[in-house]
């Protein structure tokens, strides 16, 4: 089987011996991104998933840009 995607094989034949990662699949006004939580209060992008070419323009959601949770969907089964 051969799987076209953007996403590292990490997350998708996640290793069961690890421990669990802070990272987390979120949608940020609409966009998928990939978070690490970074403190009580806020989260660090760490990959834009958009398909959409605009997204990657936008410096707010650039990988290493920080997000509060109050601006978050997705986010509650995170911690």
């Amino acid at each position: 089987m051969i799987l076209y995607t953007m996403m590292p094989p990490e997350l998708i034949f996640p290793n069961e011996t690890e421990s669990p990662s802070k990272q987390q699949m979120v949608s940020y006004q609409g966009i998928p991104l990939l978070v690490e939580l970074i403190d009580g209060q806020n989260v660090q992008v760490i990959r834009n998933l958009s398909t959409d070419p605009q997204h990657f323009l936008d410096n707010q959601i650039c990988p290493g840009a920080k997000i509060s949770f109050t601006n978050l969907e997705g986010l509650s089964a995170m911690y």
